[in-house]
């Protein structure tokens, strides 16, 4: 592939990923319900693994890839609790997602370092 034809499916890969989190977006902004459904379905994943398969066609990498996901998800969902808690207690919103990500940081090293032990 071209230099040229490689940016342009970066840019089509970018685009598109873009367009679903601005999806997301809209519709949490006129139903939080809905905006969260698609908001917490896999889709960076699904396109993450949509992409890798184009560029590699490699089941091994592929399972690979999928297998460690769910290791990294598992990390984040704490997240989710901590930021909403925050929120009600009356914490500002950048404070209260600083704490969010500290924490997801924080939970990703040590599943970083659990499965090198494992």
């Amino acid at each position: 592939m071209t230099v040229g034809g490689r940016m342009f499916y970066l840019f089509i890969k970018a685009a598109i990923s873009g367009v679903l989190i601005a999806l997301a977006s809209e519709v949490a902004r006129r139903h939080a319900g809905f905006g969260a459904l698609i908001a917490s379905l896999p889709l960076v994943s699904l396109l993450g693994m949509i992409w890798l398969w184009r560029d590699t066609g490699d089941p091994v990498r592929l399972a690979d890839h999928a297998a460690a996901t769910l290791w990294y998800v598992i990390p984040s969902l704490p997240m989710f609790v901590l930021i909403p808690a925050l929120l009600r207690r009356g914490i500002g919103f950048w404070p209260a997602l600083l704490a969010g990500c500290a924490v997801t940081v924080l939970l990703y090293l040590i599943a970083i370092w659990a499965m090198g032990r494992a």
